[in-house]
């Protein structure tokens, strides 16, 4: 069987900006599903298409940053 190759995508940090009072439970999810805590957290994620959609959802609140290896 053939071995398929790993992709490798480029990292991205997010960081929440703005608080989650208010917010629906879909839009708290999305953040929960980012990884994200409290205010002012940050993560590292690598920048795929499922995170992205998850980003555009609720840009708003986030900053993004490109991480360079």
């Amino acid at each position: 069987m053939a071995v398929k190759k790993k992709e490798s995508f480029p990292l991205i940090e997010i960081t929440l900006k703005k608080s989650l009072a208010g917010r629906t439970k879909k839009q708290r999810a999305i953040i929960a599903g980012l990884g994200l805590r409290k205010l002012n957290s940050s993560v590292t994620r690598e920048k795929r298409p499922e995170i992205l959609g998850m980003i555009n959802k609720v840009d708003f609140m986030l900053e993004v940053k490109e991480v360079k290896p």
